[in-house]
């Protein structure tokens, strides 16, 4: 769950107006409205009863709200925490980097880094999402960004900080864009992207399961410019990350086939062991 989601949450709690929530949030109606339904959506819930009267919390509403109001709370304590280091905080942090779609959240913390606590030194460097969380375990970094579709594993203390979904993708004309898409059709094709436990491999496998095929050739890549490359040349088709995939198709090189139902979470981690680390808390609270 976003942070501004259960921010949103507790806000249209408190208020129990959709209207009120949005004026003491500085967003939209639609915005708040969209918070709402993305978590309930998610998890398959109903959080509030839309009445006459506003809105109203059902039971697993207001057994979240506990909990959600102690999340913000803990939150504001790490914010405090930070201001109070404020200038005397100093230190080196070496933060791996999973994969492009990362970049914009590393350049946000680097910024608002060099802004408050100039003594805090990043040093980065770029890899697979496996090789970075290998390398978070093996002590070569002290924080990454990755992607998942799944939840992180116990010994990895994680926050989601961005989701996106991922399109299949072919060259114009390759394959016909009819709904429901002809899956019997593409099974013939090659098929590019990563065999490996990446985003987009998972994410692959899970598509195969659900349409009961495995495509008759598959052409490896992990790294997604030379899949754009590929896809436009009439190689195969292949799986784009959604800000790829959109600006490929854009520029009418590519035609957007399928969107996988599962988007894939951007987390930032770090050991759980290493919680009470100073620097790592600091970063959790500015990201």
């Amino acid at each position: 769950m976003e942070f501004h989601q259960l921010k949103t949450f507790v806000a249209v709690a408190r208020e129990g107006s959709i209207t009120r929530a949005s004026e003491r949030l500085h967003l939209s109606q639609p915005a708040v409205s969209a918070h709402i339904k993305s978590i309930e959506d998610r998890y398959d819930l109903s959080l509030f009863e839309r009445t006459s009267r506003g809105m109203t919390l059902t039971g697993d509403g207001l057994r979240l709200l506990a909990k959600a109001e102690r999340a913000l709370e803990a939150h504001g304590e790490v914010l405090s925490e930070a201001s109070r280091l404020r200038g005397t905080l100093t230190g080196r942090i070496r933060i791996g980097v999973g994969s492009n779609a990362c970049n914009p959240l590393l350049e946000t913390l680097l910024i608002r880094l060099a802004d408050s606590y100039p003594d805090v030194e990043i040093r980065t460097q770029h890899a697979s999402g496996r090789e970075t969380v290998a390398a978070l375990r093996g002590g070569a970094i002290d924080a990454c960004f990755f992607n998942s579709i799944d939840d992180p594993e116990p010994d990895i203390s994680a926050i989601d900080v961005d989701q996106f979904s991922i399109f299949l993708a072919a060259a114009p004309g390759t394959v016909p864009c009819t709904q429901p898409l002809d899956w019997a059709r593409v099974a013939d094709l090659p098929w590019i992207y990563p065999q490996c436990s990446s985003c987009c491999g998972r994410a692959t496998d899970t598509l195969f399961l659900r349409h009961r095929f495995r495509p008759k050739r598959v052409i490896s890549v992990d790294r997604e410019g030379i899949t754009r490359s590929l896809i436009v040349g009439g190689i195969g088709i292949g799986l784009l990350h959604a800000e790829t995939a959109r600006e490929a198709e854009a520029r009418g090189e590519v035609e957007l086939l399928h969107e996988l139902s599962q988007p894939v979470r951007v987390f930032f981690a770090h050991l759980a062991s290493r919680d009470n680390d100073p620097i790592l808390a600091l970063l959790r609270g500015l990201l």
